[in-house]
């Protein structure tokens, strides 16, 4: 082996902030990059049209990664004769790693789980969910390989497996990269109480040993909060059944009473969870109704509001009249996205990791508030994506790596490695394994 064939992993962005990582793993001539998320900074006040490379990179919203980026956004061709194997990879749906896939050259192949892959042209149909691709019509969403899961992929001298894990984002999965001399493992977004806490454990026990674990570390962002039960991320809802559990209690609790909600639209499990358990008929809002049906061949009962346009592929037969809706106080659970102003004096609201996010988010105060102005019981149900501070814990323990780097965190520096060293790399930086 020369000097050269070393492996070596650069950290361009997502080191100290709760999403955003972007990360490449290069042997010899052969390079991968993962996730392709942006930085969620509400406080920017930064819309679509605004989001230009330069404005993203300014910001540290995506990282710099050469040789990666479409060179019509750049500006910069790619050194193709440096690089004569790449290829792109993405965890989840999330937009802190997902948003920016379109900015990828389209001549790099990017890979994901077959759920990540088949969801999000869906979300993007309009081109409101991924930052735009140059070249193409506004919702365009360039090629994304669904990848089954645990199946070697070879880009040149590096291997990457990708295997199924659980996060709050539908097909959530984790990746292991081989190169000829390092294994290298990166969790993505991960929790232990989530449905699938087998899926993560069989990865984390493929991952064990390895040269370098990468970890998002989101649990241990607000350590002067741990013990509020409404902290920022971590509520008192341990795990997803219990939160499906207490949605069905509150509608048992209240027969007489409209009751609403809504969830993020990445979160398909935890809304398919509801709908199969509640007592009530649950209505979506057509654009969620349709996402479904789009994306997993699924047909639900959905209403839209006034002077909205139809979708084609809905079928007419399960649609219920919104006035409907905002009359019913027994019948419905329904999925509110509008016209909050509307809704029953003395109903209830359930806001499961919707948007807005939370207190972070500038739009957050001033919608909770508008709920009591009009005698709505506005009630947050969450149920964090991520894995808390005793579970990260438990995570490092069933890999033991040689070399930690948490990422995804406010404060990298609060979690240790017990099993051998831990690197908070800045950003930009190479380390060479």
């Amino acid at each position: 082996m020369t000097l050269r064939d070393k492996t070596t992993v650069t950290f361009y962005n997502g080191l100290t902030t709760i999403g955003g990582p972007m990360i490449e793993v290069a042997y010899n001539d052969s390079h991968v990059l993962f996730d392709l998320g942006e930085v969620y900074r509400p406080e920017l006040g930064l819309s679509m049209d605004d989001e230009d490379y330069q404005t993203l990179i300014k910001y540290q919203l995506i990282g710099e990664a050469p040789d990666f980026y479409d060179e019509k956004i750049t500006g910069k061709a790619i050194d193709t004769k440096r690089w004569k194997h790449s290829a792109a990879y993405i965890s989840h749906l999330h937009l802190d790693h997902s948003k920016a896939l379109n900015l990828l050259s389209p001549t790099i192949p990017l890979y994901a789980g077959p759920i990540t892959a088949h969801l999000l042209p869906a979300l993007n149909e309009k081109g409101d969910f991924l930052l735009p691709a140059a070249g193409h019509e506004k919702g365009y969403t360039r090629p994304i390989i669904a990848a089954e899961y645990k199946k070697p992929i070879k880009v040149g001298e590096i291997t990457m497996e990708i295997w199924p894990s659980d996060h709050d984002a539908y097909g959530a999965t984790g990746l292991i990269v081989k190169t000829p001399d390092k294994k290298i493992s990166f969790t993505g977004d991960i929790r232990l109480h989530g449905y699938h806490p087998d899926w993560v454990h069989e990865f984390l026990a493929a991952s064990k040993g390895a040269d370098l674990f990468i970890t998002e570390a989101t649990g241990s962002s607000w350590p002067e909060r741990k013990n509020e039960k409404q902290s920022e991320e971590f509520t008192g809802i341990n795990n997803e059944d219990e939160l499906t559990q207490e949605v069905v209690r509150l509608q048992k609790a209240n027969p007489k009473r409209q009751i609403t909600f809504n969830t993020y639209p990445t979160n398909v499990e935890r809304l398919l969870r509801i709908i199969s358990d509640s007592p009530r008929k649950v209505v979506l809002h057509a654009k969620r109704a349709h996402l479904l049906h789009k994306s997993l061949g699924k047909e639900f009962p959905y209403y839209y509001l006034p002077e909205e346009p139809k979708f084609a592929d809905l079928n007419p037969e399960p649609e219920v009249s919104y006035q409907d809706l905002l009359n019913d106080g027994h019948e419905f659970l329904w999925q509110a996205v509008a016209d909050f102003d509307q809704l029953m004096e003395g109903g209830l609201y359930i806001h499961s990791n919707a948007e807005p996010l939370g207190d972070f988010d500038p739009a957050y105060k001033s919608f909770v508030e508008n709920f009591a102005k009009h005698n709505v019981e506005y009630k947050a149900l969450r149920c964090s994506g991520h894995a808390d501070e005793g579970e990260l814990q438990e995570i490092i323990s069933e890999v033991q790596p040689a070399i930690l780097v948490p990422v995804h965190t406010l404060h990298p520096e609060l979690v240790e490695n017990p099993y051998g060293k831990r690197i908070l790399p800045k950003r930009g930086q190479s380390i060479t394994l």
